[in-house]
């Protein structure tokens, strides 16, 4: 095969740009392999990038996609961890909205013990951003509280399933109709944004270690006042908007770090080194039966176009994945 169908977006736009086009398999490079895509799943930065917000890093793919699941048909010079035939889910630097995308070697993980391929794909992206920025290279605070806003989107199901594996009390803040759903994965407090006071709530049960924030606007100073002394708080998102004003000084009383955080344009080292985590420490909790995806709907890859509305309309619960 040395054509294949890719999903472009031309200049940007709405979700219609989105069309099926054919383009060259492509070759992998050193260190790299070919993937023969299973499923690829739909994420925030897709829809940025179809906007024209988030150009892709040079050297990238200038199709969307940012994780895949499938089978390896072929090896780069130089790839020595995988063999043709393996199935894998990985992380891409683009590409995945493709019948078939080159992946560096180091940002694959093995299939998680009971995870069907398919389902797979929805999990790289989000497991990626919410290890990075929570637990590489440090420990969840024993006993501690993380606060997830968005609890039933990709990355919010994931932080409250992994959070609660790891040993943390879990608030979510979601809509009226996802609070049954953030509660059925593992949030021992669900709360609805329209008709309660998160900050009230969280600072009743002690404040929070950790906030996992993809609103912003007015939800960031808010944050600061439900957060506890020595907290992390991340901003993956700024949905609400990303231009406020803030009084600073509760940040250095209370010795908060509040930082941002973008994954793609992290050092491939980086991301191998958070892979190798993921597969040693957290794929094992798939098989304990302590983590599950968490699938919305699955689309062919031809309606990518809907698929972006769906995520658009927030009326989604967990990951979107589109098949070839």
């Amino acid at each position: 095969m040395t054509q294949m169908t890719a999903i472009e977006h031309g200049q940007g736009g709405g979700p219609e740009v989105l069309v099926p086009a054919a383009r060259p398999v492509p070759v992998p490079g050193p260190g790299e392999v070919l993937v023969k895509v299973t499923a690829a799943g739909v994420n925030g930065p897709d829809l940025m990038q179809r906007r024209g917000l988030y150009p892709p890093p040079k050297g990238a793919s200038d199709l969307l996609g940012l994780e895949v699941s499938g089978e390896i048909v072929g090896l780069g010079e130089g790839a020595t961890r995988w063999e043709v035939g393996d199935r894998i889910c990985a992380l891409t630097n683009g590409g995945g909205y493709a019948d078939c995308v080159t992946v560096l070697e180091g940002h694959c993980l093995p299939l998680p013990p009971g995870v069907p391929e398919r389902d797979a794909a929805g999990l790289p992206e989000t497991y990626f951003t919410v290890w990075s920025n929570f637990f590489h290279h440090a420990a969840p605070p024993e006993g501690g509280l993380m606060l997830v806003h968005g609890g039933a989107g990709g990355i919010g199901s994931t932080a409250i399933q992994l959070g609660a594996a790891l040993g943390l009390r879990v608030f979510a803040t979601e809509a009226a109709g996802g609070l049954d759903f953030c509660r059925g994965l593992g949030a021992e407090r669900a709360i609805d944004y329209a008709s309660e006071d998160f900050v009230e709530i969280v600072r009743a049960a002690g404040g929070a270690d950790l906030i996992l924030d993809i609103v912003g606007g007015p939800t960031i100073a808010k944050n600061i006042k439900a957060a506890r002394h020595d907290a992390r708080i991340v901003n993956l998102a700024y949905n609400a908007g990303s231009e406020v004003t803030l009084n600073m000084m509760p940040v250095m009383l209370k010795r908060l770090v509040l930082t941002g955080s973008t994954l793609r344009s992290r050092p491939d080292a980086f991301k191998a080194a958070v892979a190798r985590e993921l597969e040693d420490r957290v794929w094992p909790l798939f098989g304990a039966g302590r983590l599950k995806p968490v699938t919305h709907t699955v689309l062919p890859l031809a309606e990518a176009a809907e698929a972006h509305r769906l995520m658009e309309s927030a009326g989604h619960r967990g990951k979107i994945l589109l098949t070839p």
